[in-house]
């Protein structure tokens, strides 16, 4: 039997390649075999590196398995072949399969036996005991290492038959494909585009045009291209269009509108240099994906000081800011233009019918602004019926329609940006389709979860953390992840993906079973790897139990990402636990130790009770939790300072426990030294063991509240100063006197909230001297008295600034005092006389918000705002919003 053949049950039961089939029979493409094979070397890793697993595997297969991965990864990142990955995909799962269950089975005496019954109900009983022999495995993945190498010597010895393809055309007459090349929604930028390509500046210039696929780039240039001004101002236009995988030689060809040469490259480039040299030319340069293509080719590009153009048309930012030159950067069409773009698409000349024009609108609004899918549908709504029942249908699954492959062209050109990402990406693109639609996906969360499952490769000189938020940018530079909202730090703090991207990274990651989103209890589902079961689909009569009893039979899940309450699945090798709606919390403090395997858990909506829940005395056996989340009152016992994996604590809030004294353990036993997160800890005493086994720690939220039987000294905050690596703090006392007075601030510090104590304007002294402080919140009353004189030499590195909820009345503030800030948010303030208008003098400063201020306040903003106007500083924004009512004079 073929690898890359689908497998059945009598195959399995056969013997035949039992690493490979028990993994289910679809092929799995690059995405999955890359994804596979870095969770298994993480794995792999943290068992090497855990104190009570490290000597329970073999060290000597864990070294060969780990060349073995090496090579694969190697091998996986430069070539592609279907039938190879597959057997990877399924070999590494195997493998992890087999190394975290011998784990689980030491912690938890059973597992093999319990599972076992699982398999037998599944019949697949012979299956699993070939796979709890890691020798099995290896022996496999030296199969697919022979084959490779193999593969390898074949590509070698062909490599001058494999020539790289590209995708061009050429022409000088105007470049249409099929209908009307409509611009509608883009006039603006079509004239602006115009009037950059006819300027009067001589040297030659390269204008790019960057947005996501389908965003109307090409139709733009298109529409300049062949506008009767600009036939008339070159003497000569040519249009390529260039794919990731480029031929230089069929590049310069097209570019010369020839069909064939028996020359060199450089010879072909002087030809095309001789052409163009002392004529006005306009080149297009369609769909560019990398710096190095247009390198090859602008070598050839003379500057004939005459005024010749090059547009540069691509879904890479990073390209597109190469050229050093302002871009036309395209966003989504609003309503209005929308609506023009479909009538024009669907009616031409004629306009929608008034009867429906509602039912129409319903329908582009869901188009989320993209002219791409409103072009698709407004084509197949103008061939269509023009009846209400018909169109109404079109609305209820327009998503599906536009994607469906009825109309390839939506589908394919979305696509090709995924196509052409490298193998890192794919899994954690693939990955956003877990959310629902039109969801606000935190940044956080997000790489929280892609660390869990695996994705990121281990790096030396960084965290998986910050690998993960540079995977990240790579997909928002590619247009493939949309940047929805910054943080007061200036990094993403939410993201979106549009809907359309989000259907194809569903439709992909189905037929490849890298998740199975449960849309119906359909059979089958028991065998993913990663299941989502939303909200939508419980709500539905009867789904919930249902997709319960579904969700026991399986034992191959790693990933549980659901809105049913709390009830896991009988399955202990699951790591990834996501409730989305309120779970019972005997599950979360009892039943969650069954999951000993578990990377993150996550209780999202939980009812917050007092006193605090607790946490289970034996939550220390998940041995690799790195996540948790709980929105809830949680009291843990000091099992969790023996939690060595833990990344992430985020608590509503969390009653921490003094760490344990050694006792004649070694120190490390109680140092959490991977610990990022830690919050919201509520009256926690900072002593120095406590600090000593936080050393890592970069975001610390904390809590006080007024406790009778104790002092705020006996808190110890001035011991906070010793965690050296603390980015983030936020401090909220409420009702407990001198708190802040008590607190030492790390020079390390970036971005400090404070809110609910009292202190004076003169007290920030000691914050105005951090050295590294970028975001400073005020919130809440926090600081009294209604005057701030600042003192020059503070804040010398502050970007951020919040003041929210304060009696201040006098700001005697100038740009000295401020000298790097770029944003100022004012709240609340309802007797603030004014902003200091030498704010505005500020270089950087680029937004001013002010939110139910007094109107002398709002009306400073706006002063400041027109004054930098005038002055030529178009970039400083005003938003302003008050309620006359709510001010107090």
């Amino acid at each position: 039997m073929a690898y890359g053949a689908k497998c059945n049950e009598n195959n399995i039961l056969k013997g035949d390649y039992p690493v490979f089939k028990f993994l289910g029979g679809k092929v799995r493409k690059l995405e999955i075999s890359y994804a596979s094979l870095v969770s298994l070397l993480t794995t792999m890793d943290q068992i090497k590196n855990h104190p009570r697993f490290s000597t329970s595997v073999d060290k000597n297969q864990l070294e060969s398995l780990g060349e073995k991965i090496g090579f694969l990864l190697e091998f996986i990142e430069k070539h592609t072949d279907g039938v190879l990955e597959s057997r990877i995909a399924c070999a590494a799962y195997a493998a992890e399969d087999v190394i975290e269950s011998h784990v689980v089975d030491q912690i938890k005496p059973g597992i093999r036996t319990k599972v076992a019954k699982i398999i037998h109900s599944m019949r697949l009983k012979k299956t699993w005991a070939s796979l709890l022999d890691l020798h099995s495995v290896i022996e496999e993945m030296d199969s697919i290492k022979k084959k490779v190498l193999e593969l390898k010597d074949e590509i070698g010895s062909n490599e001058h038959d494999m020539q790289p393809t590209c995708t061009t055309t050429s022409s000088s007459t105007p470049l249409i494909t099929t209908g009307k090349n409509t611009m509608v929604g883009f006039e603006e930028q079509l004239l602006q585009l115009l009037d950059k390509l006819t300027g009067q500046q001589s040297n030659r210039q390269v204008i790019p045009i960057v947005g996501m696929g389908g965003i109307g780039k090409t139709t733009l240039a298109k529409n300049a291209y062949e506008h009767s001004l600009i036939v008339h101002h070159f003497d000569i236009r040519t249009w390529i269009t260039v794919s990731q995988k480029y031929n230089v030689i069929e590049l310069l060809l097209q570019l010369l509108s020839e069909k064939n040469s028996q020359i060199d490259e450089q010879l072909l480039g002087q030809k095309l240099h001789k052409m163009l040299w002392a004529r006005r030319y306009l080149i297009v340069i369609d769909d560019i994906w990398s710096i190095e293509a247009w390198e090859e080719v602008s070598r050839f590009f003379p500057d004939n000081n005459n005024g010749s153009r090059i547009v540069v048309t691509t879904r890479i930012s990073n390209v597109a800011i190469y050229f050093d030159s302002p871009c036309f950067e395209l966003s989504f069409l609003d309503e209005d233009k929308s609506w023009k773009l479909f009538c024009q698409k669907a009616f031409d000349q004629v306009g929608c019918p008034s009867e429906l024009e509602d039912i129409g609108k319903e329908i582009i609004k869901k188009c989320k602004g993209l002219p791409l899918s409103i072009c698709v549908i407004g084509g197949l709504l103008g061939r269509s019926n023009r009846t209400q029942k018909y169109w109404k249908n079109i609305a209820k699954d327009l998503t599906s329609i536009l994607n469906s492959g009825e109309d390839e062209n939506c589908l394919s050109i979305l696509s090709l940006s995924y196509t052409y990402l490298p193998a890192h990406l794919k899994p954690c693109f693939l990955y956003m389709g877990i959310f629902p639609e039109d969801h606000k996906i935190f940044v956080s969360r997000l790489i929280k979860l892609w660390v869990a499952e695996g994705f990121i490769k281990s790096n030396l000189s960084e965290s998986w953390e910050e690998t993960a938020r540079g995977y990240l940018s790579d997909l928002i530079d590619r247009n493939l992840v949309l940047n929805h909202w910054l943080g007061s730090n200036g990094r993403i703090k939410i993201c979106k993906i549009h809907d359309l991207l989000r259907d194809l990274c569903l439709k992909l990651a189905h037929k490849d079973e890298f998740i199975c989103v449960m849309e119906d209890t359909q059979r089958g589902i028991e065998s993913g790897r990663r299941i989502v079961c939303n909200e939508n689909f419980i709500t539905a009569k009867h789904h919930e139990s249902r997709a319960l009893h579904t969700l026991q039979l399986a034992p191959l899940t790693r990933t549980l990402v659901t809105s049913i309450d709390g009830r896991l699945p009988k399955n202990r090798l699951l790591r990834v636990m996501s409730f989305n709606k309120g779970a019972r919390k005997k599950y979360l403090c009892r039943h969650i130790i069954d999951q000993v395997n578990m990377r993150y858990l996550a209780y999202y909506k939980l009812t917050r009770s007092f006193p605090a829940d607790k946490l289970s005395s034996s939550i220390d056996v998940l041995w690799n939790l790195q996540t948790i989340i709980i929105t809830a009152n949680i009291e843990a016992l000091s099992q969790i300072w023996k939690m060595r994996q833990l990344r992430h604590v985020d608590i509503y809030e969390l009653h921490l426990p003094n760490p344990p004294r050694n006792r004649g353990q070694q120190q490390s036993e109680f140092v959490l030294q991977n610990l990022q997160t830690l919050k919201t800890v509520f009256n926690f005493v900072w002593s120095e063991e406590a600090c000593e086994r936080l050393v890592n720690v970069r975001k610390l939220n904390i809590k006080y509240v007024s406790d009778p039987q104790r002092s705020s000294t006996e808190y110890r905050l001035y011991n906070i100063c010793r965690l050296h690596k603390l980015e983030s703090l936020t401090c909220c006392p409420y009702d407990v006197d001198n708190v802040l007075q008590k607190l030492t601030f790390p020079s390390s510090l970036k971005k400090l909230c404070l809110e609910g104590s009292m202190i004076r304007w003169e007290d920030l002294t000691v914050i105005g001297s951090l050295p590294n402080l970028e975001v400073l919140k005020l919130k809440n009353r926090l600081v009294k008295g209604s005057v701030w004189n600042p003192v020059e030499g503070e804040f010398l590195r502050l970007k951020f600034l919040l003041i929210q909820w304060s009696d201040l009345v006098n700001w005697n503030a100038d740009s000295s005092h401020f000298p790097v800030l770029e944003k100022l948010v004012l709240e609340s303030l309802k007797k603030l006389e004014e902003i200091p208008l030498d704010i505005g003098e500020i270089p950087t400063l680029g937004l001013i918000q002010v939110h139910w201020c007094s109107e002398s306040a709002a009306i400073s903003a706006m002063k400041i705002a027109e004054e930098q106007e005038n002055n030529g500083n178009e970039e400083l924004q005003n938003f302003t919003r008050y309620n006359f009512q709510a001010v107090a004079y």
